[in-house]
This record gives structure tokens, C-alpha cells and sequence, in this order.
């Protein structure tokens, strides 16, 4: 007969033990253990072995305090492996039951706080309108009767079916709130379709002025264009011959006034290198409009002194000149 050998299993721990043996390694000190690593319930004392971090029963707790032997893993398990380091350890028991237990309550909402939460993302919603900006809804003969129906279909009282206990039916204040409201909304149709009507003729009519008013405006609008237009023009118009409108000097067209405007911008170049006035020049620079003098034509130039209609300018009469019109010296 051949027989099929039994696979070893880890087997139970006894609470108590009645074996003498003693672990002769340094006894488990209870205070240095962590709250969740102990329970010194009466009848019930157990701790996680420091070698392999299992729960272990304590046994001997009258005498001398010790732990049963055990194997490293849970009970009725394929892990035969005994402990050999952590059976039989003696255990010193200095803190009391009830102060552990407390420090443990105590500690559980601490453990709890420190618990990370999961981040929720808030959804987005639209702020509610200001009850200035609510707008209530129109209702119609059609809605109303399209509710009343609906009603009629769920209420009992409606349909003749309730009744109190004289047998006599109970009337339906919300039925004959929308049967009311129905025939109001019927009756009022007629002036109501002539109401929008109106407002539609109206809104098409004011829609025809703005267009009305809206070419007339942009005529006027051109108008004023063209006469500004108008002016710049004639301004031009008043150049004498040969000037251009920019910030430039005036060159003339007639070939026997090149040669004299070549000599006179060549000696109002000299004078001006030397800081002294032209020959039949002013000693010093007036202004035509406003009569403001300057101490030579080198200061007035960096002053932005210009000329406007061969008339010399203060640099703030002459920014009232469009810039076509005004010249260096």
C-alpha cells in the first residue's frame, strides 16, 4: 500500500504553554515597543515579534512573561519554518494596560489627520444671474393646455377616483388652477398676437430710420472730410514756385535762380559753421508770429526753429504748420 506523504503546515499557537524552556537572549522591553505593536488585554496579550514581525501570544504572565513558540508564518499555512530567535524571548512588562489603551485612542486621530484625502476637482458652475437679469418665461394658451392634460392623466382626484369617506369626490385645486389659467390665456390670445404685432412694426420702422440716419451721417461725416481736403489743398497751392512740402530746402525750377540760391545757401552755411548771421541777415533769429529772438541760427535750429512760407518760426508757432510746410534753414 503506498501511501502519499502530508505536506507540514505551520501549527496553532498555543496561548498557553507549559514548557520551561527560556530564550536566553535579551528580553523585548514593552515601553519601547509602538502602541500598534502591542495588546496587553486581560486574557488576550499579544505582540509583533521583532524577528519575524508576526503577532505572538504572551504567555506566563503571572510569572515570568515570555513568548510561546511559534512559527514565522500564519497558522494552517504551507511555512513550517520555526522561529528560533523570537520562541520562548522573555518580555518585561512596564506600562499598564489602560495607559497603553489610551495612548492608542489618543493616537488614532493623529494616524487620521496625517492620512492623505484624495483631491477632488471642484466643477465649474456658472454663477446665478441677479434677479435683474432673470427673465421670466412667456407662457402660452398651447403650454398651459399641454400641463393640464399631463395633470388630468396622473391626478385621481381629476379623473374621479378620490373620494372621501362620505363618498363624495374631491375637487383638484391645481386642475382648476390650469383650466383657469387655460381660458384666461385663450381668451387674451387675440390682443396679445396684435401686441406683437405692433412691436414687430415698430422695431422694422425704427430699423429704417437708423439706416436713414446712419448714410445721412456718413455724408456729413465725408463732407467735413472733403472740406478739410479742400483747405490742404489750397494751403499747397499757396507754395510758391519750386518748393515741395516737406522738411527740405526750396529748390527753384528757373535756371537763372540756381546759381543765386547755390550762394546763398553756401554763405548761410558758413556763417552758420561760425555761429554768426548771414550777410544781409538779421543778427539775431525773430519769430513772425509770436516775435520771440534767439541768440543765433545754430541755437535756433537745435531749438527746432523752422521756416514756413519763407517766414522764420519759432519751434511752437511752427508745430501749428503741417509738417509739408515747414523747412530747415
Amino acid at each position: 500500500m503506498i501511501t502519499t506523504p502530508v505536506t507540514p503546515k505551520a501549527s496553532k499557537r498555543r496561548r498557553k504553554t507549559r514548557t520551561s524552556n527560556v530564550n536566553h537572549r535579551p528580553p523585548v522591553i514593552a515601553s519601547k515597543l509602538k502602541v500598534n505593536e502591542i495588546d496587553l488585554t486581560p486574557g488576550k496579550e499579544h505582540l509583533v515579534c521583532p524577528d519575524c514581525s508576526t503577532w505572538v501570544p504572551i504567555t506566563g504572565m503571572q510569572g515570568t512573561p515570555k513568548l510561546v513558540p511559534h512559527h514565522t508564518g500564519r497558522a494552517k499555512t504551507a511555512e513550517p519554518h520555526r522561529c528560533m530567535a523570537g520562541s520562548n524571548r522573555p518580555v518585561t512588562i512596564d506600562v499598564e494596560a489602560d495607559a497603553l489603551r489610551t495612548q492608542l485612542i489618543e493616537g488614532t486621530p493623529t494616524a487620521a489627520s496625517r492620512r492623505a484625502t484624495k483631491v477632488l476637482p471642484k466643477p465649474k458652475v456658472q454663477p446665478a444671474p441677479a434677479t435683474s437679469q432673470v427673465k421670466p418665461a412667456r407662457l402660452s394658451a398651447e403650454q398651459v393646455r399641454r400641463a393640464f392634460c399631463q395633470h388630468q392623466q396622473q391626478c385621481l382626484a381629476c379623473k374621479g377616483e378620490a373620494k372621501n369617506r362620505d363618498g363624495q369626490q374631491l375637487p383638484c385645486p391645481d386642475g382648476e388652477r390650469l383650466a383657469v389659467t387655460f381660458l384666461r390665456l385663450l381668451r387674451q390670445e387675440p390682443k396679445r398676437q396684435a401686441v406683437r404685432e405692433f412691436f414687430a412694426r415698430e422695431r422694422r420702422r425704427f430699423d429704417r430710420q437708423y439706416a436713414q440716419a446712419a448714410s445721412t451721417r456718413r455724408a456729413s461725416e465725408w463732407a467735413a472730410v472733403q472740406v478739410r481736403v479742400s483747405d490742404a489743398d489750397a494751403a499747397r497751392k499757396m507754395l510758391p514756385r519750386g518748393d515741395r512740402p516737406a522738411d527740405g530746402p526750396s529748390l527753384p525750377q528757373e535756371p537763372q535762380d540756381v546759381k543765386a540760391y547755390d550762394r546763398r545757401q553756401a554763405e548761410l552755411g558758413r556763417h552758420a559753421c561760425k555761429g554768426l548771421p548771414a550777410k544781409g541777415a538779421p543778427v539775431q533769429p525773430e519769430c513772425a508770429n509770436c516775435g520771440t529772438t534767439e541768440l543765433n541760427f545754430v541755437r535756433a535750429a537745435a531749438a527746432g526753429w523752422r521756416q514756413v512760407l519763407r517766414q522764420t518760426h519759432c519751434g511752437r508757432c511752427a508745430g501749428r504748420f503741417p509738417a509739408w510746410m515747414r523747412t530747415q534753414f
